[in-house]
């Protein structure tokens, strides 16, 4: 029953873009030819649902035919009723926002509509997501690295967390876009200036969370490592940073989410690239159907950066599997 719910509200909409009548007439559906295939909006919108259907279905049996863990199945499953509601609403949309235009427009296109800028600007919105791909590694590993630094000085050097506490504490709730004048006069490229605010505030999360789990390890650890004469490096990368990497990663995983914000907004102003400045270009000619589908690779692109961040946590703290629900 699960599975079923999983892929009919996918199915749904396919079956209203096939077969729901185009009632507005001021539509225009365009065509585009691939070594003699005719290609239209509304073709390539159904061959993604068709994609995403046949991607259940073949998870689905996977997990049937290699007997996957129970809670693995029930995680799969658990979240059928939510597709069947993206289905219906995939539905729903494409009714109001295309066969009937009752939605504003050119606000609010229909999905078929924003499909029109994968197939057409293919080349140009892979250049701009690898832009912000790039730009956002450098300022994010720049200021993890940083941050942990900073959190294990402050965590452990009681003079450190005397004189870096407080500028920490001031600076970290400062908004990175108000840095931006001073980023851009101080650096050479817009580029290192966008890094410099991606890192800025990737930092501030990181370095508190790392000092925080620095500062609560048990202080019976170190006393046992002193009797067998371990020294103060020892302690700091052998004991004192592995307690503290629970703490750490939670630190990461919200520096992810500020960063990528930064970036989109440094990206709106200024960047030569990137899927904000895509979203800037289009919107100056009103292609607002090319502004939903930057939204969407943004979406699919910082679900794909917390994927990976997750795999790294779960491999770094392995020994939690089965200690921590």
């Amino acid at each position: 029953m699960n599975f079923v719910l999983t892929i009919s509200g996918f199915l749904i909409a396919f079956l209203v873009n096939l077969l729901f009548p185009q009632v507005a007439e001021n539509v225009r559906i365009k065509e585009y030819v691939f070594g003699g295939f005719t290609v239209d909006d509304n073709l390539a919108y159904r061959l993604v649902l068709l994609a995403i259907i046949a991607y259940y279905a073949v998870y689905a049996v996977v997990l049937f035919v290699h007997k996957a863990r129970a809670d693995k199945v029930a995680k799969f499953f658990a979240g059928a009723k939510f597709r069947f509601a993206v289905g219906l609403a995939l539905a729903a949309w494409d009714i109001l926002g295309t066969k009937l235009l009752f939605l504003p427009q050119p606000f609010f296109p229909g999905p078929a509509i924003i499909m029109d800028a994968f197939i057409g600007d293919t080349k140009f919105i892979w250049q701009n997501t690898l832009y912000s791909l790039r730009l956002f590694v450098a300022g994010f590993s720049v200021g993890v690295v940083t941050g942990v630094l900073t959190g294990v000085l402050i965590g452990w050097y009681p003079k450190a967390r005397y004189w870096i506490l407080p500028v920490l504490n001031i600076c970290g709730v400062i908004p990175a876009v108000a840095w931006m004048p001073f980023a851009l006069t101080l650096f050479p490229t817009s580029f290192a200036a966008a890094t410099f605010l991606i890192a800025i505030c990737s930092w501030f999360p990181v370095a508190t969370m790392t000092a925080d789990g620095v500062q609560g390890t048990p202080k019976s650890l170190f006393e046992l490592s002193r009797t067998f004469g371990a020294g103060q490096l020892y302690q700091i990368f052998h004991i004192a940073i592995p307690h503290a990497m629970p703490q750490i990663f939670t630190g990461v995983m919200t520096a992810a989410a500020f960063g990528f914000t930064t970036l989109v907004m440094a990206e709106m102003m200024g960047q030569p690239g990137g899927l904000g400045y895509y979203i800037n270009t289009s919107k100056v000619w009103s292609a607002y159907y090319k502004v939903f589908a930057a939204i969407v690779v943004m979406a699919v692109l910082f679900s794909a950066i917390l994927k990976v961040v997750g795999a790294v946590q779960r491999y770094v703290l392995r020994w939690q599997k089965g200690v921590v629900r």
